[in-house]
């Protein structure tokens, strides 16, 4: 997916303990589509587990940096890929730093299960800006559960600002759980 969008810069938030797979999907796609990416770990043990199963299967490893996601976040301009896992309990935070790229991004969220049974949101609870126009998200009942969301693109400073602040739409929202329609007319 990152491959296809043609992302020039992938970011992912990993931790020790977490499947790599996802990871390796996203150091192939970086290379065919000559993109930036970055893993940031949380510290020394996450980066040298990671880095030895990145060689161990691909055998190179890309850009990693070890500190807090969401501090990171905010010196990452023009994010295009997005990989978060919502068990970490601050996954919201590092949505809230993300400084997207001019054309929109994707952001792919692993253990979307989890999240969804406390009653989340996507606008309204802090975790994208007021303003950031959500184009399209969809629930899949992949493994644990993936949330994918296409963000709109921006006026060029970063997150959450629309290119059209009086354009009025509608957005559909299906409840995994219940199967409930939700039907939301905002200015976007």
């Amino acid at each position: 997916m990152a491959a296809g969008w043609n992302a020039k810069l992938i970011v992912e938030a990993w931790t020790h303990g977490g499947p790599i797979t996802t990871s390796i999907g996203l150091a192939i796609a970086a290379r065919h589509t000559r993109a930036r990416h970055v893993c940031i770990v949380p510290d020394e043990r996450s980066r040298l587990a990671y880095v030895k199963a990145m060689y161990d299967v691909v055998g190179w490893v890309s850009e990693v940096i070890v500190r807090q996601a969401e501090e990171v976040m905010g010196e990452l301009k023009g994010v295009d890929f997005l990989v978060v896992d919502c068990t970490s309990k601050d996954f919201a935070r590092v949505l809230r730093f993300a400084r997207f790229s001019n054309k929109g991004a994707v952001l792919a969220f692993k253990n979307a299960f989890q999240r969804s049974s406390s009653g989340f949101r996507w606008q309204g609870q802090g975790v994208l800006d007021r303003g950031t126009r959500v184009v399209r998200s969809v629930f899949l009942p992949v493994g644990q559960g993936l949330d994918i969301v296409h963000v709109g693109s921006t006026s060029g400073s970063g997150s959450g600002e629309s290119m059209n602040k009086n354009h009025s739409r509608w957005i559909k929202h299906v409840d995994q759980k219940s199967g409930e329609e939700h039907f939301f007319r905002g200015k976007f």
